[in-house]
């Protein structure tokens, strides 16, 4: 009998059933209890008796063909081709067969894919798209990440940490990457320099003056030729004019810095959903390893695993100890960069016809 399959649409997640275990649509919503044996196994138990075990181990997000291709060879010889990523880039194959779960680990080992990721665990990295598909980015993200998860290798493989922690890269300040437990993004300093001999051959400027997130760019008339200007003391540098406008260059390879955020949530176990919050500013961006961006999460995450409590996550171990406690244990300055004194808020926002709220 043919299963139907949901009518696609232009937004929304697909159909998951489609290619769900069927141990898993049998009992979707009838799970009694789990466990972790090991990090990276899940093993799960219904009310009907039914067992399930995940095997979840990283993999870099964005991959060639071959290695799609040897972790398809995986999944069909192990686990009858039940797969799945995870929205961090791990790769869960499901399997209803106990005996077939250490078989598997040794082979994910074999080919170089490390098992673990599960429970108080550091988890893959999510990152934003880097230069190989966005038109934003100051760095890649992906270099980052890859470098930073080389320095945290242990930290996926084992349960050691007071809570599960996320991490997450940015090549922008737009942050796609999202809300983690410390979030690595790019800091441009400088607002964009504007070739104005290029703009009116190249740009759609009603495009570009729309793009500008605090109204900070405008038309302008430069030596006779149509251009655009910027409000420097509204522009907060995230670089979104860059794409539409690529003669607003704001791109540089000396005031182009990587920043540290901690404590974003988006769970509400615990502790309310939290924004992250800066505590490193000026970083170099330094590739093809960003050693100083590694240093400084390294740093953050010992004295957070020496110091936190059990399940206390990154956020509320800070909020615990306070922030003057945070910045002596990790040896972090406190400068400047940590103040908001940005004046392009509600009100200034509500004097242009941009935005109105």
């Amino acid at each position: 009998m043919m299963q139907n399959i949901r009518q696609a649409v232009e937004s929304g997640v697909p159909d998951p059933f489609l290619y769900m275990h069927p141990l898993m649509r049998r009992n979707y919503g009838q799970w009694d209890w789990h466990e972790r044996p090991r990090p990276g196994v899940l093993h799960h138990v219904s009310l009907m008796g039914d067992e399930i075990w995940t095997v979840r181990a990283g993999t870099q997000r964005q991959m060639d063909t071959g290695t799609i291709r040897k972790l398809c060879q995986i999944a069909d010889e192990f686990a009858d081709g039940y797969v799945r990523f995870t929205i961090r880039s791990n790769i869960e194959f499901m399997l209803a067969d106990k005996d077939r779960v250490a078989p598997l680990i040794d082979k994910l080992l074999e080919e170089g894919f490390p098992v673990g990721g599960t429970g108080n665990s550091m988890s893959m990295i999510a990152h934003t798209q880097g230069f190989l598909h966005c038109d934003i980015p100051g760095t890649d993200a992906s270099g980052v990440a890859k470098s930073i998860m080389d320095a945290l290798h242990d930290e996926f493989i084992n349960e050691r940490m007071p809570n599960r922690v996320r991490l997450s890269t940015s090549c922008c300040q737009i942050n796609c990457g999202g809300q983690a437990d410390i979030s690595i993004n790019v800091q441009h300093t400088k607002p964009p320099k504007i070739n104005h001999d290029l703009v009116a051959n190249i740009c759609e400027r009603p495009s570009v003056v729309a793009r500008c997130p605090v109204a900070a760019i405008r038309p302008a008339l430069v030596n006779g030729k149509p251009s655009l200007e910027v409000d420097e003391k509204k522009c907060v540098c995230c670089g979104a004019c860059y794409p539409p406008c690529p003669p607003m260059q704001i791109n540089d390879p000396e005031h182009s810095k990587l920043a540290i955020w901690v404590g974003g949530k988006n769970s509400n176990a615990r502790s309310k959903p939290s924004m992250q919050k800066l505590v490193v500013a000026g970083l170099p961006n330094n590739p093809p390893r960003w050693p100083e961006a590694t240093a400084v999460v390294k740093k953050i995450l010992q004295c957070y695993k020496d110091d936190a409590k059990d399940w206390e996550r990154l956020g509320e171990w800070i909020d615990r100890i306070g922030w003057e406690r945070f910045f002596d244990m990790t040896g972090l300055p406190f400068t400047r960069f940590h103040i908001d004194n940005w004046s392009g808020a509600k009100y200034t926002l509500n004097h242009s016809t941009h935005i109105r709220f």
